[in-house]
């Protein structure tokens, strides 16, 4: 992790313009004093210089996967440490890595840490900011499509162990996130791509069908329903697990695949996945089971299990997640819409595995 000195930027360059209100969107997570907004938008990132006067802070520490050129100012001293993304370096290691840097530049609480990147840049810097001095306020820039339509949004902040995704972590909340989507034109192909997998999933959620909508629009109903799970159950302990639509089997395909599958990829196989395993329990009918495949097939993501997945391995590991407690556990869609449900039985889960078509994978690097 490199590390470059930023010059203080008290007086924001011609390029810090201000977003243009006409296409500028705001949702607001309203969680009392822990409330922020999502800004939304080309541009957005400029506004990064206000959120920090905002706050009052002095200095900042500004952590950042993305080129220097893509770094908006912070309008304060700040140390700048190149990162990068990816599920290698969301680990404790890095957090602690970041803490020391910290600590090295002598971050108080009223300094604030930024993070620039993708969903697993904001995951480790969001728990380090948690931990560093038991809180200091963060900002995030999410920079990929999977990042900003999720997981800089919610507070949720963890890293992986060598046994499972996301088992480390807390809640810290973020001040303010900045969805620039002029982020999004960098992004190669694949990794636009892996981003619908929220975004699908959010069908079977309560967002409505956003297929054929912009990508801004799409954005933006995304964190919405987002917004109003975390502000109904911030700390996870009920509505907010309709998040975890298509996760339970995705986290596993991730683990399992070494991550060669993508959060997204993952989370769209999972997805189809539910459906079926809802048809199966028979909470759903066929042609909403069919829904959840031609959905995932819209917005040109992967359906079918890896060729080379073991079923037996793979339930093990949906036995790691957060929500199972007594057995495995499933956000499947029902009667009622979308909702947990517990001691699904294993022999279930491996019937509709073992009837899933299956693939090679071979996927380009970028």
């Amino acid at each position: 992790m490199k590390t470059t000195p930023r010059p203080a930027g008290a007086v924001r360059t011609a390029e810090a313009r201000s977003p243009d209100p006409t296409t500028h969107r705001r949702v607001k997570v309203a969680l009392g004093d822990r409330s922020y907004s999502v800004h939304i938008g080309p541009g957005v990132r400029h506004g990064l210089a206000d959120a920090v006067e905002r706050l009052g802070a002095r200095r900042a520490v500004m952590v950042s996967a993305r080129p220097p050129e893509w770094n908006p100012e912070s309008g304060v001293p700040t140390l700048l440490l190149a990162s990068r993304d990816g599920e290698p370096d969301k680990t404790l290691a890095t957090v602690g890595e970041l803490c020391r840097r910290f600590a090295g530049y002598g971050l108080t609480r009223d300094d604030v840490v930024i993070s620039v990147g993708g969903g697993t840049t904001t995951d480790a810097v969001g728990l380090a900011a948690a931990l560093f001095h038991r809180g200091v306020p963060v900002i995030h820039l999410p920079t990929t499509l999977l990042a900003q339509v999720d997981g800089s949004i919610g507070g949720k902040t963890a890293v992986n162990l060598p046994e499972g995704k996301n088992l480390v972590g807390t809640y810290w909340q973020p001040a303010a996130v900045f969805c620039d989507t002029d982020y999004l034109e960098t992004l190669p192909p694949r990794e636009r791509t892996n981003g619908y997998g929220e975004i699908a999933r959010c069908q079977f959620i309560g967002a409505g069908d956003l297929r054929g909508l912009p990508l801004h629009d799409q954005i933006f109903a995304s964190v919405s329903r987002k917004a109003e799970i975390v502000t109904a159950d911030e700390r996870d302990t009920g509505l907010r697990h309709l998040l975890n639509y298509g996760h339970t089997l995705g986290h596993a395909l991730e683990a399992a695949t070494d991550f060669a599958l993508r959060h997204g990829e993952a989370v769209a196989i999972g997805t189809v996945f539910a459906g079926r395993l809802a048809g199966a329990l028979g909470r759903i009918g066929e042609a909403r089971v069919a829904e959840h495949l031609q959905v995932v097939e819209d917005y040109g993501l992967p359906t079918k299990l890896p060729m080379t997945l073991d079923i037996a391995g793979a339930i093990a590991l949906m036995r790691l997640d957060k929500k199972a407690t007594t057995g495995l556990s499933f956000v499947l869609d029902g009667p009622r819409g979308a909702e947990l449900v517990r001691d699904v039985p294993a022999a279930t889960v491996a019937d509709c595995l073992a009837a899933m078509p299956r693939q090679t994978y071979e996927f380009p690097e970028s």
